[in-house]
């Protein structure tokens, strides 16, 4: 039988958040699951950007990153919007 249990890391243990039925000292198998939504090519993608960002030697100005952002054609402003959801 599985079910899906949310939980807290805290102290080095997980600590349910809601009551589990289960026996004192019963073994189980935890897949832990990013509730972010985050998935690992995510991780991996920030984790190269940001390797890549190390090796700058400068730094673009906010000109020049505005610039290059203008050419992008296009709105997202329907998508955030969307994901604001009723704010």
């Amino acid at each position: 039988m599985s079910h899906t249990v949310e939980a807290i890391y805290e102290h080095g243990v997980l600590r349910p958040l809601t009551p589990v039925a289960l026996a004192e000292s019963q073994r189980v198998k935890i897949i832990i699951a990013d509730p972010s939504g985050r998935s690992q090519r995510d991780v991996a993608v920030v984790e190269r950007a940001r390797a890549e960002a190390g090796k700058l030697t400068s730094a673009p100005t906010i000109e020049e990153v505005r610039s290059a952002l203008a050419s992008i054609p296009g709105s997202l402003a329907g998508d955030v919007i969307a994901e604001r959801g009723e704010y």
